[in-house]
């Protein structure tokens, strides 16, 4: 009966990590304005939980946007000293801005066995994903450009020139979604079902038998 029970508990303990689900690193990424931020919401109102990544930029915050909640805030000379210090596992330039990612913001919630997800640009994602390659790779796409541009338009956050800039970009993005491993549809009035979509594919991720633990 000891011999059992110590067997048991030997084959519990295999099938701990397969019960609970290992903690996932979720990139959310995709064309310019196609609402990245709001599926990340959307997850949290669902209290899906998972540490959200807070990016470092160079650029001017908007009104509407908090330091630490959007994004920290940083000089550039502050930026280029995080860079030195080896605190960034990925760094951009978009549009003229610098972005980064920092490592902790990553590495502290992983060790709690939490998920993070973070969102970035499509440049940003496959960095990240040389870096990390169990990273899950999530592109989100507009159901049309014309689709795309009203929302560029309506947001009210960049200028003619910025949204024509963003637009011209698309063809290039789209070129790299093969190097993701799903794509999203973001219909306008449907957040609610590319929500659920994500979750689905974190749900199916964390039940997959080769899924590796996450490392930096």
């Amino acid at each position: 009966m000891r011999g059992q029970k110590k067997i048991d508990r030997e084959l519990d303990a295999k099938l701990e990590p397969y019960l609970q689900g290992r903690p996932l690193v979720v990139v959310i990424s995709g064309l310019s304005g196609v609402g990245k931020d709001a599926v990340l919401d959307g997850i949290e109102e669902r209290r899906h939980p998972f540490h959200r990544v807070v990016t470092v930029t160079t650029r001017a915050p908007r009104a509407d946007e908090q330091d630490g909640v959007h994004y920290h805030f940083v000089s550039e000379d502050e930026y280029r000293r995080m860079l030195e210090r080896g605190e960034l596992l990925e760094n951009a330039e978009v549009y003229g801005r610098l972005y980064g990612v920092p490592e902790q913001e990553i590495r502290e919630p992983l060790s709690r066995g939490q998920d993070v997800f973070l969102r970035t640009d499509v440049q940003g994602a496959e960095a990240i994903k040389e870096k990390m390659p169990q990273v899950v790779l999530i592109f989100l796409i507009a159901a049309s450009m014309e689709e795309l541009r009203k929302r560029l338009i309506n947001r009210g956050k960049d200028s003619p020139q910025e949204i024509e800039k963003r637009l011209r970009d698309v063809p290039a993005e789209i070129a790299r979604l093969p190097r993701f491993d799903y794509v999203v549809v973001n219909r306008d009035s449907r957040l609610d079902e590319t929500v659920e979509q994500v979750i689905d594919i974190i749900s199916a991720e964390k039940r997959r038998t080769t899924r590796l633990r996450n490392r930096i």
